[in-house]
Order: C-alpha cells, then sequence, then structure tokens
C-alpha cells in the first residue's frame, strides 16, 4: 500500500519553498527545502517525492502565479489543489512570515483536511477571463481619462451648464473650446481628449472581439440563455460565466450567492443575531455586473423591442424563466424603495436574487 505524502507548495515567481506532511495524525511535518519554479524543477521534486512507493498531493495559494503549475502537477498524474487564501485559518497570535513557515503550514492543513480548493479554469475559460478583465481594465481607463479631462477643466473655470456629460452636444462643446491663452496649454487639453478617444476606441475593439469570440466558446449557449433576464446584454453575461464558470459546482443558489459575496454579514451569539453589510466576498467582477443589470428592474415589466430581438430564438421555457425574473424583482425593487431602503441596498437586494434566476 503507498504511503501519502500531503505537499505545501509556497509559490513565487523565481522559487518554491516546499515542506512535506507524512499521513497520519502523528506523521511527521519536514521542510524539504526550496527549488526553482520551472517545468524541470518540479519534475524532479515529484521523482524525490515519489520513491519508497509514496504518492504525494500537492496543494498551493492562489495569486499572482496562476494555474500553469496546477495544470502541470495534473499532466504528470498528481493530485494538485489550488486553495483560497482567504479561507486558510490563521492563528491571530501569530507576527512571524516567512516562506518556510508558509510552506510547512499548508502542508499542515492540507493533511488536516482544513483548506478549500477552489474551481480551477481550462485554458480556454481563463482564456476568456483575460479577454473580460482586459475589457474591464480597458472602461477604467475611460472613466480615469474623463475624470481628468473635467478636473482640468475646473481648475480653470470651465463648466458645461447645457445638460449631461459626454452627450453629442458635450463632446462638440470640447471639440469647439477654444479658450486657453497659452499654446502649450491647448496642446494639454487635446491630449486629455486624445486619451478618451484612444481609450474608448480600445473598449469598442474588445467589444468585438468578445462578440466574435462567444460563437466558438463551450460556454456559449449559456451565455445566449442568459441573455433571457432582462439587463443581461451580452457583455454582462459573457461576464458573469466567464467569472463564475462551471456553475454547476453550486449545489443551490444560496451557494452562488454567498460566492458572489451578495449576503450580508453575521455576528451572532447566543440569543444576539446581528447581520451586517454585504460579505463581498468571491469575485467582485460578477457582482458588479449582476449590480449593473439589476438598475433596469426600476421600470415596470415590458419586453421591449431589443429584448424580444435578442430572446426570439431561445426555448420557451428559458424565455418564462426571464419573464417570471422581470415580473418579481420590478415588483421587489418597487417594494423595497417604498419602505424607502437606501437605493445601494436596494440594487444589491435585486443583484442577490437576480444571482438565484441565473
Amino acid at each position: 500500500m503507498s504511503k501519502m505524502l500531503y505537499v505545501g507548495l509556497d509559490v513565487h515567481k523565481d522559487t518554491i519553498p516546499v515542506a512535506v506532511a507524512e499521513d497520519g495524525r502523528g506523521g511527521e511535518i519536514r521542510f524539504h527545502g526550496a527549488i526553482v519554479n520551472s517545468s524541470d524543477a518540479v519534475l524532479r521534486l515529484t521523482k524525490t517525492l515519489t520513491k519508497n512507493g509514496c504518492t504525494p498531493s500537492f496543494c498551493y495559494e492562489a495569486g499572482p502565479c496562476g494555474y500553469g503549475l496546477h495544470r502541470y502537477l495534473t499532466k504528470l498524474g498528481f493530485e494538485c489543489a489550488v486553495v483560497s487564501p482567504t479561507m486558510i485559518p490563521r492563528k491571530s497570535g501569530d507576527r512571524i512570515k516567512t516562506d518556510r513557515r508558509d510552506a510547512v503550514m499548508l502542508a499542515r492543513l492540507w493533511r488536516a483536511g482544513e483548506l478549500t480548493p477552489i474551481w480551477t479554469p481550462d485554458e480556454e475559460q481563463e482564456a476568456m477571463r483575460d479577454l473580460i478583465r482586459a475589457r474591464k481594465q480597458a472602461m477604467d481607463a475611460v472613466k480615469t481619462a474623463k475624470q481628468q479631462l473635467l478636473s482640468f477643466l475646473l481648475r480653470h473655470g470651465l463648466r458645461y451648464e447645457n445638460g449631461k456629460y459626454w452627450t453629442q452636444r458635450h463632446r462638440r462643446w470640447l471639440a469647439e473650446l477654444r479658450r486657453f491663452r497659452f499654446p502649450h496649454q491647448q496642446l494639454a487639453f487635446e491630449e486629455y481628449k486624445r486619451a478618451i478617444t484612444q481609450a474608448e476606441d480600445r473598449v469598442a475593439t474588445l467589444d468585438k472581439v468578445i462578440d466574435d469570440t462567444i460563437p466558438g466558446w463551450h460556454f456559449a449557449p449559456v451565455v445566449d440563455a442568459l441573455r433571457a433576464l432582462r439587463g443581461v446584454n451580452t457583455t454582462i453575461a459573457a461576464t458573469v460565466v466567464a467569472e463564475i464558470g462551471d456553475i454547476t459546482r453550486f449545489e443551490n443558489p444560496r451557494q452562488l450567492m454567498a460566492w458572489l459575496g451578495l449576503v450580508p454579514s453575521e455576528h451572532s451569539s447566543g440569543s444576539t443575531k446581528r447581520r451586517g453589510r454585504l460579505t463581498k466576498t468571491g469575485n467582485a467582477l460578477a457582482r458588479t455586473m449582476l449590480v449593473e443589470a439589476g438598475w433596469s428592474y426600476r421600470h415596470p415589466p415590458k419586453e421591449g423591442q431589443p429584448y424580444l430581438k435578442r430572446s426570439a430564438h431561445l426555448p420557451q421555457h428559458i424565455k418564462d424563466i426571464g419573464w417570471k425574473a422581470q415580473t418579481r424583482l420590478c415588483k421587489r425593487y418597487r417594494n423595497l424603495s417604498r419602505t424607502g431602503k437606501p437605493q445601494p441596498r436596494v440594487l444589491s437586494a435585486i443583484a442577490r436574487e437576480l444571482a438565484g434566476f441565473v
């Protein structure tokens, strides 16, 4: 019978400190040493650990080094778990942190079954995530560029007072603005405008790539079905699916709501029950997209032309779920607003129930 070894890896860009915990409650826990973060070094490590008929089981924290090590060890035929850093038990009184201690802690907790593995995407799923997150960063760049331009104008006492910002009329006003005394000051203003245009062009390019990539994605039917929900366009549906991944790993909607961080925090003891703000754990981008989709439910239930066009080819039972979500959430939005709840809290409640319909 093979002997089980539980291996903790503290993965860094250049090195990987390794600790090993032998099977059994009283099994030895030792620091194996630090290896170079390369495929050859990892392969040599596996050969060393499998001597004498041992079977190693690896784990490491999710971090900036990604899932390459997980895929490599899995390809070699070994069990490898990527664990959530926020779910690792830590002693509140422990004030010393080193790579050696981290590796030993991972090995010990992995043997005890105290670590929570996360779902690891395949290469296709990760590629779609990268595309979605690149678009999010481009949108942030647009927002930053617009704020910088408005701040520049405000410093010089230039205010637009004929309506909302970034309408066609406002953009014409910006294009015709020639009120700066020095030529280099006018040049700075023009550069601020160019930054906005370039960032918006980048967003448009990424949107087109997303639309072209989705049909060949194995989650394309899920994205298509989610568009039956009001407020969920192609970008929001693709973002939610790319970030969540395999939704069947959640046993019920409450688990998905908790993973998205849309459930209230709680600190109860004895007869005292205290519930606080949202936990905001899990995936922030997917949570943001659902909150954004929740804005559309402030209007009465209606199947407008854009909605009918994008859902015409869907099966009837999927469209029935979309209509049920629309009638329930629109009513829910009105009822919560009528009681005087703050709008952010109302939108969070709508997003939580929308996750259930997802």
